[in-house]
């Protein structure tokens, strides 16, 4: 029968074991993130996609539209009260 300081050596090599794949594979992704460059929607390290970038003359006319449709829509229904 194995005692239980044997079981504690043989998690603790798996441990270093384990730490040391981790730290290969952490490399791998660093070294694959770094390749990315611009391209779209890469996930960031959360795992979330990366917000896009719109100028401000992009969101005045995108603000602009959507005042214009709400005012569109609360004149038919102005006019149907």
């Amino acid at each position: 029968m194995t005692s239980i300081s044997q079981i504690l050596g043989e998690l603790q090599v798996q441990r270093k074991q384990v730490e040391g794949e981790l730290g290969r594979i952490d490399a791998a992704i660093s070294a694959l993130q770094g390749l990315g460059g611009k391209s779209g929607a890469v996930a960031s390290r959360s795992g979330a996609p990366r917000r896009r970038i719109m100028s401000a003359a992009a969101r005045k006319r995108i603000a602009d539209a959507q005042r214009a449709r709400w005012a569109k829509w609360k004149a038919a229904r102005k006019k149907a009260a």
